[in-house]
């Protein structure tokens, strides 16, 4: 079975991001980390590795940077690194081409991957390629099992949890699971940096990124908070009440 997880390298949420021109400034971001979902989904994808002896195609798409996220993948499991250039890349849709195409090349059996990215908070990667691959698309799911050819997930319903079971290939996009993330050890850091990335482009997967349906004006930052409050004393309480109740609207 081969099993692709797809991730996104994103600022990590320490990193300070800094407008430029209308733009986020890409250069200054300290710290890129992998999108939280995305780790759900990569530790979904090794338990199912686990059980039916797969292999595990990890798959991003990005700039240089994004390939030190594959070897963080390999180092807890991956066996496949993908990186796919994002050269000619202009929104959302031409990302899922991308990667719906990288799918098929490696014939995946099932999808997984976030229900959102941390940092466009979009949710539009999941359903748009199960859309391209012409596959079933389960959301929000906490847990992946595989068994008998049949995969099955628990997701939240509005009348608590359900379970949902789909046969053939079917994308899964993953909120925060019950699982315990699994960390890299020495072993695995130093086999990881002998793990061959294999780089693509969209010509090598035929895909024609063409113009953009999507026009992006400007980008801001959002309003700074206004400075903290402190009062000390018992003869600041009807102040404090005053100012909960009338301008922070708790009580």
């Amino acid at each position: 079975m081969n099993i692709a997880v797809l991730l996104k390298q994103v600022p990590d949420t320490t990193a300070k991001i800094t407008i430029s021109e209308g733009k986020v400034d890409e250069s200054s971001v300290s710290k890129w980390s992998m999108s939280p979902y995305d780790e759900y989904a990569l530790e979904s994808g090794l338990q199912i590795k686990e059980k039916t002896s797969g292999n595990l195609i990890a798959i991003t798409c990005g700039p240089e940077r994004t390939k030190k996220m594959l070897t963080d993948a390999a180092a807890v499991g991956a066996d496949i690194l993908v990186h796919i250039s994002d050269e000619g890349v202009k929104d959302s849709t031409h990302i899922q081409k991308l990667l719906s195409a990288a799918i098929k090349k490696y014939e995946a059996n099932v999808v997984l991957c976030g229900k959102q990215a941390a940092d466009t908070n979009g949710g539009s990667t999941g359903p748009g390629v199960a859309e391209l691959l012409d596959a079933a698309c389960v959301t929000l799911v906490s847990e992946v099992n595989y068994s008998d050819g049949v995969f099955s997930t628990l997701r939240p319903s509005n009348t608590g949890t359900e379970r949902v079971s789909v046969n053939g290939i079917c994308v899964f996009a993953f909120d925060k699971g019950s699982s315990e993330l699994r960390r890299p050890n020495v072993r695995g850091i130093m086999m990881a940096k002998k793990k061959i990335i294999e780089s693509i482009t969209s010509g090598d997967l035929g895909v024609d990124t063409g113009s953009s349906n999507v026009n992006l004006d400007s980008q801001t930052p959002p309003p700074e908070k206004a400075a903290g409050q402190k009062f000390e004393g018992a003869e600041h309480v009807s102040t404090v009440v005053s100012k909960l109740r009338n301008e922070a609207n708790v009580i």
